[in-house]
Parts: structure tokens; sequence; C-alpha cells
């Protein structure tokens, strides 16, 4: 009880009374959110123009042929047009559509995982069918008609599962926005798209505070949504558009300075989430310039600035990928190039040119897709060039040298961790990810996965005696916040003829201590030196491999080129090849590989890895 107390004192007192107002409002029926209503909102939403495509600009070619896009992934559809309550992962189930939003369970076995509901209705494929409309599909402007009508027909104002969360609601209100600066229809929006966005705001606004509360996404989305729905409305002459923008506008200011620390971490210490806050603020400054609307205070713009370089140096420049690191429900919103799910360089290309004016990739690619769409000149001038750092905020030490790249996430939390995942280690080397976390794979599986995924066994560290580095308190919630007792940054260091290195220490109450020191030595040698200590009977390291066809003998384990050799000052109890799991995207996993190095008392293990 002392501990969950604790825990609960650390989100915050003015959050837990939020949120707590907000449930007790629903329970009650007193709160202002039940009062709204408005009408079902007939098509056409959009009208046929004759464009002039930005130079370079290339349609996304998803949602065609019957595939659906999902958490990054194309699946099969079963209707022309999508059931807007089915989730298609699961035969049969179907999410309540006739109940007030307030009344629909968050998790409900039948249906299964409530976020494949919703993904259909964020108005991802709006974006790819308002691309090929303005190149000239004109069949593509009338299916998405098609589809925003059937959506407001189905989804009749604040009924059904898909209205039950305000994020959702502010993800459509962003992609409505979007597809009208593509087909350039903000400034003649025609009465019925004003309409769809006006009930959409409706349902946003009254629960901000709920969703400020959630010290996460969910207060920059909706807070997005609600000034860029506003001030879209306002600009249209709706006077009600005003007081929106208002509160938008106040939220992305706070929300900027609360979330995002000095160093450019986020709260949800996600690469995924990370992304998505990126893009938001992203989207939003460019729509404050493009429609001359007040600029941002000086503060977020900073805070933007650093946040955008935070995943600059995260993101792998050859292939776009990152680490995997916290949690990952497979969101990627504002979606405008078409590449892969886990292609990072659109939104570090379009955030560098927003906050920065500065572009991060030279060569023309895919990653120049948001500038191409929304007519925005390429800078001409480079960011400055990245090297080992410290996030100390944040919690991540990055070591770089001329192949290889080394992350290794430690525990200052602010906010809540998703993860167990105190002193886990990412080694990427030539643009491929040889050391790997396993992801997040579902919020609404079995507790045996969520807790395998969230937990330490999922994560490239040490697990004492079988159990997370901090104990689980609900699905989402773990407690007793670990804190590094020692923290060494490469900026502290610097290269002393072994490369470059690092260092962080962690302690568990009454229990065992385990500190990490990480050094890329020369151009071809990462190598890791775990000590731990204290009062433990079993200590368990784990490396989660890349997918490959590794050999282990005499306690080496080699891949091509890549060996993995592995020592310590005390015997070891095994060291064996195990199977373990890991999801790069929502919803899916797969089998890999796991070396897992088992020792019963005090030691120091050294593993080096050679490339």
């Amino acid at each position: 009880m002392l501990v969950k107390l604790q825990t609960l004192y650390k989100l915050g007192i003015s959050n837990l009374v939020r949120v707590g107002l907000y449930r007790l409002g629903l329970k009650t029926g007193l709160h202002p959110v039940l009062k709204i209503s408005d009408e079902v909102i007939a098509g056409p939403f959009f009208d046929a123009v004759k464009l002039k495509i930005p130079k370079g600009a290339i349609a996304r070619k998803e949602w065609q042929n019957g595939k659906a896009y999902f958490f990054g992934k194309e699946i099969e559809q079963s209707s022309t047009i999508p059931n807007w309550f089915e989730n298609p992962t699961k035969s049969g189930a179907l999410a309540q559509s006739e109940k007030p939003w307030w009344q629909i369970s968050d998790f409900n076995s039948q249906v299964g995982d409530i976020k494949t509901v919703w993904e259909a209705s964020r108005f991802d494929w709006l974006i790819a069918m308002a691309q090929r409309a303005a190149i000239g599909d004109e069949n593509e402007l009338k299916r998405l008609n098609d589809w925003l009508a059937d959506w407001a027909r189905n989804n009749p104002p604040y009924m059904g599962a898909n209205w039950k969360c305000g994020q959702e609601a502010s993800i459509r209100v962003l992609h409505l926005a979007l597809a009208a600066q593509i087909l350039e229809q903000v400034g003649s929006a025609n009465p019925q798209l004003q309409a769809l966005v006006k009930l959409h705001l409706k349902r946003i606004a009254p629960t901000m505070a709920y969703a400020i509360g959630q010290s996460n996404n969910h207060g920059t989305s909706e807070a997005a949504a609600l000034f860029v729905g506003g001030s879209w409305l306002q600009l249209l002459g709706d006077r009600d558009g005003e007081k929106w923008a208002k509160l938008g506008r106040k939220w992305l200011e706070e929300r900027s300075q609360t979330l995002i620390e000095k160093d450019g971490s986020f709260s949800q210490y996600s690469v995924t989430y990370h992304r998505m806050m990126l893009d938001t603020y992203s989207f939003v400054k460019f729509w404050q310039r493009k429609n001359d609307l007040p600029s941002f205070s000086d503060e977020m713009s900073r805070r933007l600035v650093f946040a955008m370089h935070w995943l600059v140096q995260m993101c792998d420049e050859k292939s776009g990928d990152a680490p995997n690191i916290g949690a990952n429900d497979g969101v990627h919103i504002l979606n405008f190039a078409g590449a892969d799910y886990r292609d990072f360089r659109p939104s570090i290309q379009f955030a560098a040119k927003m906050f920065s004016d500065r572009y991060c990739y030279k060569k023309a690619g895919s990653y120049d897709q948001p500038l191409k769409w929304l007519g925005l000149e390429k800078s001409t001038q480079a960011l400055s060039k990245i090297s080992s750092c410290s996030f100390v905020d944040g919690g991540y030490h990055v070591l770089r040298n001329k192949i290889a790249v080394v992350y290794m996430r430690y525990p200052v939390f602010k906010f809540r961790p998703s993860h167990a995942d105190a002193l886990h280690c990412d080694l990427w080397v030539g643009g491929k990810n040889i050391l790997r976390d396993g992801g997040t794979y579902s919020y609404n599986s079995s507790f045996e996965d969520i807790a395998y995924f969230s937990g330490t066994r999922s994560h490239n560290t040490i697990e004492f005696d079988d159990k997370d580095q901090m104990p689980r308190l609900s699905r989402f919630l773990f407690g007793r916040w670990l804190k590094a007792s020692l923290i060494v940054s490469p900026n502290d260091v610097g290269k002393d003829g072994r490369g470059v290195s690092a260092l962080a220490k962690y302690t568990i109450k009454n229990g065992a201590s385990h500190e990490r020191f990480i050094s890329l030595k020369n151009e071809n040698l990462f190598e890791c030196i775990d000590t731990i200590d204290g009062n433990f009977e079993k200590g368990v390291l784990r490396w989660r491999l890349a997918k490959g066809n590794w050999k282990l003998k005499n306690n080496v384990l080699s891949l091509g080129n890549i060996s993995i050799t592995v020592s310590s000052d005390t015997p070891f109890d095994r060291l064996e090849v195990v199977k373990g799991c890991e999801s790069r995207h929502y919803l899916q996993k797969n089998e890999v590989d796991v070396l897992e190095v088992e020792v019963s008392e005090p030691a120091q293990i050294t593993t080096i890895v050679g490339f």
C-alpha cells in the first residue's frame, strides 16, 4: 500500500485530481462533456478543384485495392469501405456503436484491442486519398468523400467507441486540416467540413483537463487539434473558434515546457511517442505561419529545437530506423511520405525546417515529402554534426564512432516509466540493429505478453531473481521508480585513447545494484562491463540479437563479421542462446535469439562485441 501511495504522489496531485474529477463527473452524470449534442453531417466534405501540384510531390500508395494500413503494415480489408467498429485482427469482433461513448468499457475481451477499431477512424487514409486526388485522380476525391460520409453516418455525434477518446478525435481534426491543406481548401472549406471539425472540437474541449492529467501526448494532440481546428473556424468566420484556439494555444505552450525537458527528452521515454509529439508541433508551427497567426513563445520554440535534436540522435541516417525504446502503440500521424513506419527521417526533416530552418538530410529522398506537399523550400544550411552525448534530463547515453552507435537508458524518472528497461543498451553497426529492444506488442493482450514486453526480460540488461526492476502495480504502472545513483556521461569522460565511454548505476531498495560501463573502443569494438552486487540469488544478463544464424562456440557468439564474447570474474551458472520475442510493429511479434548469461553471486561480467 505504501509503495502505491508513493507512486501516486509521484504521478502528481494535480494530475490525480484532474483524472479523478473527470471520472467522477462521468459516473455522476455531471461532467460538461455529457451535455453536448450535434447532428449527423452529410457530405460531401471536400469540393472538386484544379490544383497546381508542388514539384516533386509524390502521392502515397496505401489504402488501395482492398488493402488497409494498420500500425505501419498492410492488411486485408473485409469491405470496400471499412467497418468502423470492426477489429480486423479478430474475426467477428465488433465494438459497440449504439451506446454513448462514456457507457463503453475501455477493455472488452470480445472486441480485443480497441486500438484496432480506432485505427481506421484516425483518417490516415484521408491523407493518402487527398494526395492522389491532388495529382488529378478524380475517383479518389469521390472515394474520400464517400468514406467520410459513411464514417459520419455510422458514427453519429458522441455515440459509439470511436468517440470514446479525445485524442482519437484530435487526430481526426489534424488529418482533416492536413487534407484541406493538400487540396487547398483551408480558406474555402465548405459548410459540411466546417461542421465536421466543429463537432469534434465540442467533444475535445470539455475533457482537456483529463488529457492534461495523463502527462503524455494526449495533452499535446488535443491542444493541437483545438488550436488548429479553432483557428481554422475563426478564419472562416465562426466566432466559436476563437475560444478553442485560445485554449489550444495555452496548453500547447504549457505542455511544451512541462513535458519536453530542457535537453529535448519527452515525458513518455519512447521514440515513437516522441515522433508523434514532434510531428504534432511541427504541423502546428506550419499552420501558425501559413495562416499568419501570432507566433508562439521563444521558450516553446527552444524546447522543440532540442526535441528535434533528440530524435536526430536516435535515428539511423542510413535506414531511418531508431531504437525500439519505450512504449510503442504503432502511432504514426500526419504521414506525408508513405515511407516505412519505422523510418523517422521525414519527421526529422520537417521539424528541422520548422524549428531551425535547416535540413538534416541533404540528398533528396522520401523524407523531403512533408516539405514538398506543404510548399516549403528545402533549407540551404545543415544541422550541426552530431556526436556522442548524454540526455541527462531524460536518461540516455549515446556513444558514436564512424561505424557504430550505442544507446543506453538510465533511470531519472520524472514521469511514469512504461518499461522496466534501466540500463538497457542498443548497439547499431553500419545501420543494422545488432543488440535490440523487445518492443511493446499490445496494450490489450494477455497478462503474460504485457508483463514480458514491458518487463525487464524484454531488454538488454540484468534481471535479478526473475523479477522486474520495479514492482508492477497495474497493467500500465510500475512502483518504486528507479533513480540512477551514479551517472558519467561521454562529455565527462571524453576520448582517452580507448574511444568514448559512459557509465550509469542504480540500486534496488533493499536489494541488488547494477553498474554498467559502456565503451566504443577504436572503430570496431564495443565493450560493456556489468558489475552486479548486493542482495540477490540469481542475476541474468540478456543480449537480444538481430535476426540471423548465430553460432555459439566456447563462449563466443558469432554472425558473419560480428562476434560477441562474454567473460566474468566469477563462474557462470549458465551461458546459452534461448528463444525470445520482439515486436517491431504493434500487434506483431516474432521469435528472436537471446543470449542469456546467469550468475548466482556478485560478479563483473564483460561483454565485447567485435565488428
